[in-house]
Order: C-alpha cells, then sequence, then structure tokens
C-alpha cells in the first residue's frame, strides 16, 4: 500500500485497492440508536506488548462487553517488565474520542460509581476476579460471565489477554473492527511526532517515488531469551538470557529432561534476526542493489543496550515505533 502522509488518509487508502477482482469492504457497522440498561461494569487488566494490549485486550474487551450489555471501564495497563513503560490508556490513546465512538454501540466509562466501590471497600482487588481460559468463546461469557456479572455489579477480568476466540458471531467480529479501526485513536503527541517522522522518510526517499521500508525488528530481552537463541554475546549473555528466562517463565525452561540447543535452533530458522542482520537480509533478498540502506553505525554489542537506554527514558518512542512499525530502514 502507498502510504500518504496522514495516518487517515493511509487508512482510506485499503479501501482502494482491490482483492481476487473485487472490493474490500469495511467491516464496521456502527449503530445510532441508543443502549438498553447495563448489566453492570468490566474491568480487563491489560498485559503484554502494544500490539497484544491493542488487539487481544482492548478489542475483544469491547467485544465481551457489548455483546453482555455490560458498561467497560477503561483497561489499566500492565507495568511491562521488559518497557518499564507507565503510560495510562490516555498516555497512548485519544480517551475521550475512544468513548464517544464507541457510545451507541458500548458503554465506556473512566470510573466506576462511588456507591457501588463503596461495596469493595473502593479497592479493585476486592473485586471477583474471573480467571477466564485463554481462547474462550464468547458463549462462555453469555453462559458463565453475564451470570456472576448480574449478581455483582462489578467483575474484574485478569489477565485478559488471548481470553476470547477469534472465532465468534459476526456482532461480535465488528465490534472487535469497530474497536481497532476507528475508536482506538493514538494520543495527539504520538499522531504528531509520527506523522512528522513518516513526513521525513518519504521526503528522503523522493528519488524512489516516496517509498520506504519499515522493518519491526523484535529483538527485544523478553523475545531473545524466550527462542533460546545464542546471539554472539558472550557468556555475559548467557546469564543475562537465563536470567530472563527465569523471570519471566519460572522453570519452563529448566523442567527436568528439557535440553536446549540454540544451533539446532538456529539451523531451523527460529532464531530472531539481529539488528545488524536485519539490513544484510532486506539486502540481498528484497531491495534492488541500487538502494542504500541506513544503518547504525554501532558494533552489535553496543546497539542493544543504548535502545533500550532510550527507551527506558522516553517511553513516548515505543509508541512512535508501534505506530509506523518501529526501527525504520531508510531509502535514502
Amino acid at each position: 500500500m502507498d502510504a500518504d502522509n496522514s495516518s487517515a488518509d493511509a487508512l482510506s487508502t485499503i479501501w482502494k485497492h482491490s482483492y481476487k477482482g473485487g472490493e474490500w469492504r469495511s467491516c464496521v457497522n456502527k449503530s445510532s440508536g441508543g443502549l438498553p440498561e447495563s448489566n453492570g461494569y468490566i474491568y480487563v487488566e491489560a498485559n503484554g506488548g502494544l500490539n497484544q494490549q491493542r488487539i487481544l485486550v482492548i478489542c475483544n474487551a469491547v467485544a465481551v462487553a457489548g455483546f453482555l450489555n455490560a458498561t467497560l471501564l477503561i483497561p489499566n495497563f500492565h507495568f511491562h517488565s521488559i518497557w518499564r513503560d507507565p503510560s495510562k490508556f490516555g498516555d497512548i490513546y485519544d480517551e475521550d474520542y475512544f468513548i464517544s465512538t464507541l457510545e451507541n454501540d458500548v458503554r465506556v466509562v473512566d470510573k466506576i460509581p462511588l456507591y457501588l466501590m463503596e461495596w469493595f471497600d473502593h479497592n479493585m482487588t476486592n473485586v471477583y476476579n474471573f480467571r477466564v481460559k485463554a481462547w474462550s468463546s464468547i458463549h462462555y461469557y453469555e453462559e458463565v460471565v453475564l451470570r456472576r456479572l448480574l449478581e455483582e455489579k462489578v467483575i474484574r477480568i485478569s489477565p485478559f489477554a488471548n481470553r476470547l476466540s477469534f472465532d465468534a458471531p459476526p456482532a461480535v467480529q465488528q465490534l472487535r473492527c469497530l474497536a481497532n479501526y476507528e475508536a482506538l485513536r493514538f494520543s495527539n503527541p504520538i499522531l504528531t511526532l509520527g506523522e512528522a517522522l513518516v513526513s521525513r522518510m518519504k521526503e528522503r526517499s523522493v528519488n524512489h517515488g516516496g517509498k520506504y521500508v519499515s522493518v519491526h525488528l523484535r529483538f527485544e530481552e523478553d523475545m531473545v531469551a524466550f527462542s533460546c537463541c545464542v546471539c554472539d554475546g558472550g557468556e555475559q549473555e548467557e546469564k543475562n538470557m537465563i536470567a530472563a528466562r527465569e523471570r519471566g517463565w519460572k522453570g519452563k525452561f529448566t523442567k527436568p529432561g528439557r535440553t536446549i540447543c540454540p544451533g539446532a535452533i538456529r539451523l531451523n530458522g527460529k532464531c530472531p534476526l539481529t539488528p545488524l542482520e536485519v539490513p544484510w537480509t532486506t539486502r540481498v533478498r528484497l531491495l534492488p542493489h541500487r538502494f542504500k540502506i541506513k544503518q547504525p553505525n554501532l558494533m552489535h554489542e553496543l546497539l542493544i543496550p543504548v535502545f533500550r537506554m532510550i527507551v527506558e527514558v522516553f517511553p513516548l518512542i515505543r509508541h512512535l515505533f508501534a505506530l509506523i512499525d518501529a526501527n525504520v530502514l531508510r531509502l535514502l
């Protein structure tokens, strides 16, 4: 897709392209009437990374709340152990726009009425917490969760990522689409800086029709640790990755009989590319020889600590990476 300067324009160009001789059609079907009386309040906690929080928490929470005719409390974002980013929903997304866009389909509020919270001593941890199995069907929510919601009037679901099956009725899918493509808009600081960066990349690739390649490296501590690959960082890297695996998965990789073979994993093509391998691979496989790739002039062992330091100091950069698909390889 040829991206326009603004995110809104870029999204609108999707529908201009045909699919198998036909046309793409939006799955969004907004309501125009009012909503019946709410069955109660649902509070979810968003675990995982930014993309998981958006697709597998926020969009699913909107779908569940709408299907159960419940009121959704603005999701709470977990403090991520890797990114260490304290951002709240309103720091990343336009909260008022989110609420107003959904007003005819799903009630969304930023706080639960005080008279209800008095039942729980104004402490959300006292609210009944559902431990929903991963990929549960919407019918589970209808048959099990709704009954408890009607009794308690406020329920909590934590964690919530991956707690709704992808296989759902059209009405549920439409609510997911409405949340993802209409209601979720990045906050103004992220949009402004992100659009400025995209515009700059297009300007610097003017000799190639304003086209550029954007690559999300996904080379993060938890992901590299989970892969069990060796990235030539020596003994210190090995110690760090063992510690990261234990922090994140507590015994999953140290069970009796489990053997980790980094060499075999790499031969099977299951290791993440390092920040230096990505531009080499891109040049060989994707781009004509005349294209140049802007890449960091840093040694591999220096690049990741510097990148991590930047993320820790400027959490906003993480959200910008999500907006423009992260670490950009610019065509000059």
